[in-house]
């Protein structure tokens, strides 16, 4: 489990840009960043104009905060954004599974073309670490937003290669479903009156799960560490949807409909092959890159064993409902 507290010295002084920024990550690191934290500014870079007018009403005036109005599909946007700034948290994405089976080229705009965008001006620009928010539908990917996803790692993990003897490291992050992040489980239980009707697609789904806290306090440690070419992932417990469902929504109708086109029974976040690269080190793993683009010592950690797969059916930590309710309700 990643509780560990984080102590990010390595952004005391620097400016950050956060893309999606007005996002349920983006607006949780942001807070962490701006109060617990010496940053010099923070740099809130999306496309909806609504939310930072919000983002903005909430914080106030904040000589630290910056709103910058853009999308990562528009190469000179980000040119002109990352002027001057250190470390980059890439949250921006199109999520939607079904959406992107109906939309296809749009997610692929977004997610890779726009990935290639951010490593082109980020080592343009002069910036010294960028980190990139996955998921686990990147791995074994079976819809478009998973493939997508998987593309944008590869694009990052090759970033360190582009750079060449510039400064600087692309990394990634992979993590699995944030509770209460808006188009969430959680959020849609939320959304039902009692008596309503839920669709379960199959009763056998199993998940992994994150809090938002969670994520920041991962992504913050990983950025601490990161040497270039590495995916993250956090050691995270397993849980049964049908728990979820006993646990925060005894109140709903329980309709089984299915398995959806592109959906898993059970989320992965290490394949058989990409574990053959990976560690273990402690409260999370970290596959290595399979080339080394520096001669920067490489992170330490213990081999994973022959055939291993990290997958929410077959963890070692599960939430039961009691956990489940803790966790949501805290």
């Amino acid at each position: 489990m990643i509780e560990r507290e984080v102590a990010p010295t390595m952004l005391r002084g620097r400016s950050v840009l956060v893309t999606g920024g007005t996002g349920s990550f983006g607006r949780h690191f942001v807070d962490f960043l701006l109060n617990q934290t010496e940053v010099a500014r923070v740099v809130i870079f999306s496309r909806d104009e609504l939310k930072q007018h919000e983002m903005q009403q909430h914080y106030g005036p904040r000589p630290r905060l910056r709103f910058f109005l853009g999308d990562v599909r528009d190469r000179d946007r980000l040119l002109r954004a990352l002027d001057g700034v250190d470390v980059v948290v890439h949250a921006a994405a199109l999520k939607q599974i079904p959406a992107a089976e109906y939309n296809p080229f749009e997610f692929v705009k977004t997610n890779i073309l726009g990935a290639q965008n951010i490593i082109d001006a980020a080592i343009d620009r002069g910036v010294e670490r960028v980190i990139a928010l996955s998921t686990d539908k990147a791995s074994s990917p079976v819809n478009l937003y998973g493939a997508t996803k998987l593309v944008s790692d590869r694009l990052f993990v090759a970033g360190n290669a582009y750079a060449g003897p510039k400064p600087t490291r692309f990394s990634v992050v992979r993590y699995g479903n944030v509770v209460g992040s808006r188009g969430s489980i959680v959020w849609i239980l939320k959304q039902l009156a009692p008596g309503s009707t839920f669709n379960l697609t199959d009763p056998r789904m199993t998940r992994f799960w994150i809090t938002l806290d969670q994520a920041v306090r991962f992504v913050l440690a990983s950025l601490e560490e990161m040497r270039g070419g590495e995916i993250f992932v956090p050691k995270l417990p397993s849980m049964k949807v049908t728990d979820l469902l006993a646990a925060v929504a005894p109140h709903l109708e329980i309709k089984t409909t299915g398995i959806r086109p592109g959906e898993k029974l059970h989320e992965e976040m290490i394949s058989l092959d990409e574990s053959r690269r990976a560690v273990d080190r402690g409260d999370h793993f970290a596959i290595l890159p399979e080339i080394a683009w520096t001669n920067q010592e490489r992170l330490r950690g213990t081999q994973l064993p022959e055939g291993f797969r990290y997958a929410s059916d077959s963890n070692d930590v599960w939430l039961d409902q009691g956990g489940l309710q803790a966790l949501v309700n805290g």
